[in-house]
C-alpha cells in the first residue's frame, strides 16, 4: 500500500489479527491435551510435520479474515492463497514450531501480519500477545517495548537466535555457519520456532536472529514489530542448498552479524 492508515485504521487491523490468532489458539489448546489422536503428515521432508490441528488453526484464522476483512488477500503455510481486491495481503502462520507443538514443549504460538501494517504474534502457552504496527506502536500485553539497543560489548556479547531446515544436506551447510557464529557471539539459542525468535529479540530476551529456509509467513508479524522499536530486518540471501533467510538485530550488530552468516569461507 503506498500511504499508511491512520491510528483507527491500524487499531482496526489490530483487532483482527488479535481476534483471528486467539481464535487459531483455541484450536490447538483444545488440541493440546490429546497430541496422540492427531493425524499427522509430513511436507517437505518425512521431519517436517504438519498435523490436523494446524489446518484446524489455520481455518479459524480464515474464517476470521473472510467475516472482517473479507476482500483482502491471504497468504497462509497450510491453505490456498487468495487474491484480494484492497491490496492489503495477510500472512498468516497458524502454528510456528509445529514439532515443540506435538512434542509438548511450549515454545510454538500463532502470527497473523497484515503484511507491512501490523503484526500479531500470540504465545497460548505463556498467555503472552506481542503486537506492532507500521506507526511505531510495539507492544507486549499491551504494554509499550522500548526501542532497539545493542548489548554493551557489542556483537561478541549478544545471544543469537537462529533455526535449522529440516533437510540433512540444508543442516550441514548450516552447521558451518553456526559454528562461526558460536565462538564470537556469548552464546546461540535454537528455540524452533521462528516468530517467537523474532519478537523475542523485539523484547529483549534474545539480542539477535538470523535463519535461512524461513518463509514470509514465519517472520512477518515479527518483522513489523522488530521494525517498529529500530531493529533492522534484512534478507540474507541463501547459498548452495539453502533458501534465503532473515536477519533481525540492531543497527549496531547488523554487519558484523551478516558477514558470520553470510561468508561461505
Amino acid at each position: 500500500m503506498s500511504t499508511v492508515p491512520d491510528a483507527a485504521a491500524l487499531d482496526e487491523l489490530l483487532s483482527v489479527a488479535e481476534e483471528a490468532a486467539r481464535a487459531a489458539a483455541a484450536e490447538l489448546t483444545a488440541r493440546a491435551g490429546d497430541l496422540a489422536a492427531l493425524r499427522i503428515d509430513t511436507k517437505s521432508t518425512a521431519t517436517d510435520p504438519v498435523s490436523e490441528a494446524d489446518v484446524a488453526a489455520e481455518n479459524a484464522i480464515r474464517a476470521v479474515l473472510a467475516r472482517r476483512v473479507p476482500d483482502d488477500g491471504i497468504v497462509g503455510e497450510e491453505g490456498d492463497d487468495v487474491v484480494g481486491t484492497t491490496g492489503r495481503r495477510w500472512i498468516v502462520d497458524p502454528l510456528d514450531g509445529t514439532v515443540n507443538y506435538l512434542y509438548g514443549n511450549p515454545q510454538w504460538c500463532v502470527s497473523v501480519a497484515c503484511e507491512g501494517l501490523v503484526g500479531i504474534v500470540y504465545d497460548p502457552g505463556r498467555d503472552e500477545l506481542w503486537a506492532g504496527a507500521v506507526d511505531g506502536r510495539a507492544t507486549l500485553d499491551g504494554v509499550q517495548l522500548p526501542p532497539a539497543t545493542a548489548p554493551e560489548g557489542g556483537l561478541g556479547h549478544a545471544l543469537v537466535a537462529t533455526g535449522f531446515g529440516y533437510d540433512p544436506e540444508v543442516r550441514r551447510v548450516q552447521a558451518g555457519i553456526v559454528s562461526r557464529v558460536l565462538p564470537s557471539v556469548r552464546d546461540v539459542r535454537r528455540a524452533g520456532a521462528a516468530a517467537l525468535d523474532v519478537v523475542w529479540v523485539a523484547g529483549g530476551r534474545a539480542d539477535a536472529y538470523y535463519e535461512f529456509g524461513v518463509k514470509a509467513w514465519d517472520t512477518a508479524a515479527g518483522e513489523v514489530i522488530a521494525r517498529a522499536l529500530g531493529y533492522e530486518v534484512r534478507t540474507i540471501l541463501g547459498h548452495g542448498p539453502m533458501a534465503d533467510g532473515k536477519l533481525v538485530a540492531p543497527p549496531e550488530l547488523v554487519d558484523g552479524l551478516l558477514a558470520l552468516v553470510t561468508s561461505q569461507g
